[in-house]
C-alpha cells in the first residue's frame, strides 16, 4: 500500500500567533495516524507562479489515514484555533510506490 502525503502551501499568513497555536496542536493530532512532518518552513525558492511563503509536506502510512487524520475531532480543533490567520491549500495525495 502506497504512503499518502499532506501537501499545504500557504499563500498567505495574517496572524503568525495564531499559526503557532495551530501548529502547537496540528502535530499531536496527526501523529495518532501515523502521520510525521517531512518538511515544514519558508520555500527556498519558488518557481512557475510559486510563492515564497509557508509550506508543509506530511507523510502518512496511506490514504485512509490521511484523510482519517484531517477529519478527526484533534486536527479540526487545531483548524479553528487556526480560524483565517492564513490563506492555504492542504491536498492529499498517495505516493508513487
Amino acid at each position: 500500500m502506497a504512503k499518502a502525503y499532506w501537501v499545504t502551501s500557504y499563500r498567505s499568513i495574517s496572524d503568525p500567533e495564531k499559526l503557532a497555536a495551530y501548529a502547537k496542536l496540528a502535530g499531536p493530532a496527526i501523529a495518532p495516524f501515523g502521520g510525521r512532518y517531512l518538511a515544514r518552513g519558508t520555500a527556498v525558492a519558488a518557481y512557475e507562479a510559486g510563492l515564497r511563503e509557508r509550506i508543509v509536506i506530511s507523510e502518512f502510512p496511506n490514504v485512509e489515514r490521511a484523510i482519517a487524520a484531517h477529519d478527526s475531532p484533534a486536527y479540526q480543533a487545531a483548524l479553528k484555533a487556526l480560524g483565517n490567520a492564513a490563506m492555504r491549500d492542504l491536498r492529499i495525495i498517495e505516493g508513487v510506490e
